[in-house]
């Protein structure tokens, strides 16, 4: 047994690359990443060249062939060193690529997933709108079908990737009046008339991501380029999230992590009073508590991937993950950030900048509240179809 959640040598090693790949070519330049707030393409292209945008894809389309819970051990270990860049890396992998990968034909997946898992384009996913955020039945872009031609009106709101992707993958509604049934995926290339990127979200935190707000103004797309069948778009997005919610979970579990490292060792340097301050009972409280958390929402990320992995529903336990991780990320980069006293205010510091970039796990698809909805809600299913 190791203290990773009883993973195997091979995952081991694994996380022993990906860590000692992060902590050399990404964390430091991780505060430059955020005071700057420019988009890494040089941590992508590093991404790419060690084969982690493709992780979970197949060989034949360019892939590493990994399972799940290789890429949540990548996610975290790359969160641990920079928040923006592991969310670039989950919002293509999980967003971006998966939905094709998934939902797509035979010509969609050989046209659009070499360049993709391959890290030559990145991946992006436009579901969240302005008036339909945690209501994802709300669609309001509209694609109409003229001749050979999809034509998208319409608008998307909060687009991870989107102003850097060369492959998006959107929602629209094709037919008015049918609910979820009326929604419909479309793979849409960067630089297609139409589509217009607005200027980008001055975030609080994870600010070498880029987000932006689309509008689609009588937007061409090729017939073929609908994905999978017409009314199908709702339960592809909501499959597709099920898996987000697991690589935004250890995006939260490796900030967590990092947060508690910096806490740990101010400690044990930090002196009040004549002693380190990690010999005082409060602060050994703080991180028994945040140590003891981090550890929980480790085993329910990895046991979702194992799912996953397995090809059981997730739905229910990526709600959890992401619920339970991201509060726990939220709590400990907190306490982290009192561990350092005046210091953790300072942006001279890491921890002030591990909190703000937590925020956004709790909030990146689904909210807290969302998650306890879905949680609930499947509980309560199981409850009823045992009774």
């Amino acid at each position: 047994m190791n203290r990773y959640a009883e993973l195997s040598d091979d995952h081991v090693m694994f996380q022993k690359m990906v860590r000692e790949f992060a902590d050399r070519e990404i964390a430091p330049r991780a505060a430059e990443i955020d005071h700057e707030d420019k988009f890494p393409h040089w941590a992508v292209d590093k991404l790419a060249g060690l084969g982690l945008l493709g992780i979970i894809f197949p060989e034949e389309y360019g892939g590493a062939g990994g399972d799940n819970l290789m890429y949540v051990i990548a996610m975290e270990e790359v969160a641990r060193a920079s928040g923006s860049v592991a969310l670039i890396m989950a919002a293509h992998i999980s967003l971006g690529t998966y939905p094709i990968f998934a939902f797509g034909n035979d010509a969609q997946k050989k046209k659009y997933l070499p360049d993709l898992v391959q890290g030559k384009k990145l991946g992006a996913f436009g579901l969240t709108e302005p008036g339909a955020g945690s209501d994802a039945a709300g669609t309001k872009t509209r694609a109409e079908l003229q001749g050979d031609q999809w034509v998208l009106n319409g608008s998307k709101h909060w687009i991870t990737n989107a102003g850097v992707a060369g492959t998006l993958v959107m929602t629209a509604r094709t037919t008015p009046g049918k609910d979820v049934h009326g929604i419909s995926s479309f793979i849409v290339e960067a630089g297609t008339p139409g589509l217009k990127i607005a200027k980008k979200e001055d975030k609080v935190g994870l600010r070498g991501s880029e987000t932006n707000p689309l509008f689609f103004e009588d937007m061409k797309i090729p017939r073929e380029n609908l994905l999978g069948e017409e009314g199908q778009g709702f339960p592809q997005f909501m499959k597709t999230l099920d898996g987000g919610r697991i690589s935004i979970g250890a995006m939260a579990l490796g900030i967590a992590q990092a947060a508690y490292d910096a806490a740990v060792d101010y400690a044990v340097q930090r002196e009040q009073f004549g002693r380190p301050i990690s010999a005082f009972q409060g602060i050994q409280f703080k991180i028994a508590d945040m140590a003891t958390e981090i550890e929980a929402a480790r085993h329910l990320i990895y046991s979702a991937a194992r799912l996953k992995d397995r090809g059981e529903k997730t739905t229910r336990f990526s709600a959890m993950a992401k619920l339970y991780a991201s509060e726990v990320s939220m709590r400990a980069t907190n306490q982290a950030i009192q561990i350092f006293g005046g210091n953790g205010y300072s942006r001279e510091y890491p921890v002030e900048r591990f909190w703000r970039d937590a925020k956004l796990t709790e909030i990146g698809e689904g909210t807290s509240e969302i998650q306890r909805l879905v949680i609930a809600r499947e509980a309560l299913k199981d409850a009823r179809a045992g009774s």
